[in-house]
Order: C-alpha cells, then structure tokens, then sequence
C-alpha cells in the first residue's frame, strides 16, 4: 500500500488513511481465499526509525509516528506480513559531507562499536539491525524484514558513478551469496536491488541522481560487469536485444545564430524540460566546454521530445545535425522508439508530429 507514505516531506498528508487502507486491503485478500499465500504490507524508507546515537542498539520508531508503526508492526505480525525497507547507503554521503565515506560501502574499512562488543563495518548492517532493535521494542521482535530496494546511482552526484555503483554492488551481492545476515539477524536476507533500469523521465526532484539507478542504461545496455550470484566472477550482463532508435541526428547550439540574448532562457528551457544531470560537479559530462554544454541541454531535450523538430528551435539558436556531437568522453544519446514515438517508414515521429501527418493525409 504506498511507497514510503510516513516521509518527512509529506508533512503528514498520509498518515491517517495509510494504515486503514493497508487493513482493507488485506481484508479483501482474506475473503478472496488468497490471504494465506498474498500479503499486503507498506514499503517504507528508512526514516520510520532512529538512533539518537546513530548505534543500532537504540533504534525506535520515530516519537512522531512511534504509536501509528507499532500498531501496524503488530498487524503485519498478525497476519503474516512483512516488514518492508528501502535503504540507500548512497543517500548517507549524498545528505552529509562528514558521514564516513568508506563506511557506506560493505567492503569498507570503517567500524563502529556497540554496546556488547557488537561492531559494524557499514552502513547497511547498521540502519537494517537499527530496525531490527525498533521493531523489538514494538512488541514484534520476530517479524520478517524484505530490503525492498537498495542500490547505487551512477551519474548525477560526485558519488555517483560506474565505479563506485560497481564497488556497492559487488560488496553486497558477495555479502548476500554468504547469508551472513546481520549480527542481530544472521542467516540469509530477502533483498531487492533497485534498480533495473534508468528512468529518464523521472523527477529529479530528491536529486540529480534519481534518473540513474540502474544497472541497465534505459534503453536496455548493462552499465558494469556484474555476477549476480555474489561469487565474484563478474562478467557483462545480457544488454535487451531489438532496441530500435530513431534516426542518428542531434540537436546543438548554433554558433552562428546573431541574437543570442535569449540563451541562457533557453538553456533554463531545456534543462528544467529535459535531463542536464549528467552536466553537474563530479557527473559524467561535467568536463564540456561551454558550447557544448548548451548542446548537450539542447539535445536531451529534442531527444525526449522524440525528435519533434519544432523542440530543435531555441528561438534560432539550434540547429539539427548528422554529425556526432558526443564530445570529451560525453555520450550525446539519442532516443530509443517508443509507443509515443512510432516509426514511418523508418523516420521516428512524435505524437504531435504524427497527429499532424495524418490531419494532412486525411
């Protein structure tokens, strides 16, 4: 029911209607004759709990919430239900520049102690037993807990990279294949990695990041070798086969255009319409000069319009080129065909575009 509805960001708007919702629905479950085998439960970040001392041995809910999670914990507990978490160890970098860089990572170096010689090497074991001690002293110390989503973005931030993204993987699949668990949960873990694919369309509103989580480019190409058994032997995934693109042509700055007093509107155009994540501090087109950081804005946006050629305008500043325009290691893509964006005759057509050819056929 949800995703991460209790969110400090919502300001509450959820918190009345998530938990009677999440019992309706598994109250139509049960009278359906599948609750036994399908249970409903709410996917939640990991800012439902804290640790005043950042240890895991004095997690809780959080005191703004603590009553609404226990009686949920306890009705996940009654029928069967799990506890799902989304936990992103990335996100710990990203909103602090004093948290522990190698801390963040399963193979890194850095520990912590805790109260019974307890020691944590990162930051996963750590906010996962964090929960663990929440739910224990909500009276539900057994309940099953499934890592919904965690991952590692690889463009939009300084931290995130194919490197790093590798690194993260590689730690957790091996820690996974051991089914070492946590020191208060060992044994093997229910996790999911999120995510499959990159999402170009998504809001960049909580980061830069956020259209980059995938261990597939979004038009279907494996990023890293990865082995996802845990055993090491990493090895290229299988990219999706059959993706088809609309033609080779880019969208780039005009150097010649007269008037250019209307750019820096434009470029504002194009990347609040578009993706310019990848052109910040430490991102993977943040060395380009300045011409083409205006085509790389002015691209991105033509492709996500599918090619449209009214969205290769730019008062006059743009232009539609067949040469390459990828530049300094920055990859100038080009859209993949969609149901929005059907082929004729081997030319990729907007929906705007279409509907415009088919007024004139008719």
């Amino acid at each position: 029911m949800g995703n991460e509805p209790f969110l400090k960001a919502y300001n509450g708007s959820f918190m009345k209607t998530t938990f009677p919702a999440l019992k309706n629905i598994q109250k139509a479950l049960n009278e359906a004759g599948v609750g036994d085998k399908v249970k409903a439960t709410v996917p939640l970040n990991a800012d439902v709990y804290v640790s005043p001392d950042n240890k895991p041995s004095s997690g809780a809910f959080r005191p703004d919430i603590q009553g609404l999670m226990t009686d949920m914990v306890k009705f996940l507990h009654e029928h069967g239900s799990p506890f799902v978490v989304n936990i992103y160890p990335f996100l710990s970098l990203y909103q602090s520049d004093d948290f522990p860089f190698e801390f963040a990572f399963v193979d890194g170096g850095k520990t912590i102690q805790d109260k019974g010689g307890i020691s944590y090497s990162n930051v996963f074991d750590a906010n996962y037993d964090t929960l663990v001690t929440a739910l224990k002293k909500a009276g539900v110390p057994s309940l099953k807990v499934v890592v919904g989503a965690v991952g590692w973005p690889t463009d939009g931030d300084k931290n995130a990279n194919l490197k790093l993204a590798r690194r993260y993987y590689d730690g957790l699949l091996k820690k996974l294949s051991k089914k070492e668990g946590t020191p208060l949960r060992p044994g093997k873990m229910d996790v999911y990695m999120f995510g499959l694919f990159d999402e170009d369309m998504k809001s960049i509103l909580p980061g830069n990041f956020e259209s980059h989580w995938g261990i597939f480019t979004n038009d279907g190409k494996p990023k890293f070798p990865m082995d996802l058994s845990g055993h090491g032997n990493d090895k290229p995934l299988a990219g999706v086969p059959g993706v088809e693109y609309l033609p080779k042509q880019w969208c780039v700055f005009d150097d010649g255009a007269e008037d250019k007093s209307k750019l820096p509107g434009n470029i504002q155009y194009a990347c609040a319409s578009g993706d310019c994540t990848a052109l910040g501090y430490g991102c993977s087109c943040n060395g380009l000069d300045e011409k083409s950081n205006i085509s790389y804005a002015f691209n991105m946006y033509f492709q996500m319009q599918d090619q449209d050629v009214r969205a290769c305008d730019f008062d006059g500043l743009a232009k539609i080129t067949t040469k390459h325009a990828s530049a300094r290691g920055c990859a100038f893509p080009i859209q993949i065909i969609s149901a929005a964006a059907p082929a004729v005759a081997g030319v990729g057509l907007s929906a705007a575009a279409l509907l415009a050819l088919l007024m004139v056929l008719v």
